[in-house]
């Protein structure tokens, strides 16, 4: 499992279900989100058939990580053949409003908010 933690966040890769989970409060300023980006660019490489991205628990997301979701999301597009998933939460009212971008970005995206 690849995983950064700390105290307020946490983001980890599950191989074996092709999951990728943020979890936590990000507050970060824009460059502090590079190991995250390189993180997520370093899965992206690994070719993977399909990938989901579990947003259930990412209780605060600002602008910076907001956008390194975006221009993740414009990668996988660009992949082209791989099936992507955004899961997120109801219970968290960011996500209702701003996850729903990303479809914009990437329409074959499967976005699902429970």
């Amino acid at each position: 499992m690849i995983e950064i933690s700390t105290p307020d966040y946490r983001v980890w890769y599950d191989q074996p279900r092709s999951t990728i989970a943020l979890e936590g409060s990000f507050r970060l300023n824009g460059p502090l989100y590079e190991p995250i980006r390189e993180m997520l660019e370093n899965i992206l490489a690994q070719k993977p058939a399909a990938l989901r991205l579990d947003l259930t628990e990412l209780k605060f997301l600002n602008s910076s990580g907001i956008n390194v979701l975006a221009k993740f999301t414009i990668l996988v597009r660009n992949e082209g053949n791989l099936v992507f998933s955004v899961v997120g939460s109801k219970k968290i009212p960011w996500q209702e409003k701003s996850l729903p971008n990303l479809k914009k970005l990437y329409p074959d995206l499967e976005l699902v908010i429970v």
